[in-house]
C-alpha cells in the first residue's frame, strides 16, 4: 500500500510538472503571437502585466494557481538526468533482457496455454521497453556514462543454476518453475523502478518506472492465481 501511494504522488507530481511547462510553452506562444502581429495595445497591456498568466494545477488536495510565465517556468523544475536515472536505465535493460531469455524457453517447453499467452504479453511488452531504455541513454549521454554494476547482483535475477534448471525442465514442471521464477523476477523489476522513482529526476525515466510498476504488479498478481 505504502509503494501504492507513493507512486500516485509522483504520477500526480509529474502531471503537475508536464502541466505547467505546456502551459509555459502555450503562453509564450501566445506572447510571440502577439508580438508578430503587430498589436501595440496588446502588447502594452501584456506588458502593463507583467505578461501572458498560466494556470497551473496545484498539488495533491490543494487548488489551482495563476503564476507569471516567469514563476510557471521556475515551476516547471529541472528534470536533467542524475546517477540514478542513468544506472535504472542500464540495469534495466540487462534486467527485462533476462525476462525475454526466460519467455523464449516457453513456446518449446510449457504444456499450458496460459503460461504461453502470459510469456507473449510479457515479451510484446518488454521488448519496446528495451528499446525505450536503449533509446533514452543513446540521447542522454548513456554510452559515456558506462555502469560498473554487477548486473547478476539485481533483485529477482535467476541464478545461472536455477536458468539451467528451467532450460531441462518440461511440461508442468517447467510451468511451476517458470512461475516461480518469473514472480521473483517481476518483484526485482518492482524493486527497482520503486527505488529510481524515490532517486531518480528525470521526467521520461520515472515514466518508464511508473509504467513498470503497474504492469508488473498486474502480472505478478496473474502469476500468483496461474501458480495456486
Amino acid at each position: 500500500m505504502a509503494m501504492e501511494v507513493h507512486l500516485l504522488i509522483r504520477r500526480q507530481t509529474m502531471c503537475v510538472r508536464r502541466s505547467v511547462l505546456i502551459a509555459a510553452a502555450v503562453s509564450a506562444t501566445l506572447a510571440l503571437t502577439a508580438c508578430d502581429a503587430g498589436d501595440g495595445g496588446s502588447r502594452t497591456k501584456a506588458q502593463a502585466g507583467g505578461g501572458p498568466s498560466v494556470v497551473a494545477p496545484g498539488k495533491p488536495g490543494e487548488p489551482a494557481r495563476t503564476l507569471s510565465a516567469e514563476e510557471a517556468a521556475e515551476a516547471a523544475g529541472d528534470d536533467t538526468p542524475n546517477s540514478a536515472d542513468h544506472r535504472y536505465a542500464q540495469m534495466m535493460i540487462q534486467h527485462h533482457a533476462q525476462a525475454l531469455e526466460l519467455t523464449a524457453l516457453v513456446p518449446s517447453r510449457s504444456d499450458s496455454s496460459s503460461v504461453k499467452r502470459l510469456a507473449e504479453r510479457i515479451t510484446a511488452g518488454q521488448k519496446p521497453e528495451i528499446g525505450a531504455m536503449e533509446g533514452w541513454l543513446t540521447h542522454n549521454g548513456g554510452d559515456r556514462r558506462k555502469s560498473a554494476h554487477d548486473h547478476s547482483a539485481m533483485p529477482g535475477m535467476a541464478t545461472p543454476a536455477q536458468l539451467k534448471e528451467l532450460r531441462e525442465a518440461d511440461g508442468a514442471a517447467f510451468d511451476r518453475l517458470f512461475l516461480k521464477l518469473m514472480i521473483t523476477h517481476h518483484r526485482g523489476a518492482i524493486t527497482m523502478a520503486t527505488e529510481v522513482l524515490a532517486e531518480g529526476n528525470n521526467v521520461q525515466i520515472e515514466e518508464m518506472a511508473g509504467d513498470v510498476v503497474a504492469q508488473q504488479t498486474v502480472e505478478i498478481d496473474r502469476m500468483r492465481t496461474m501458480s495456486s
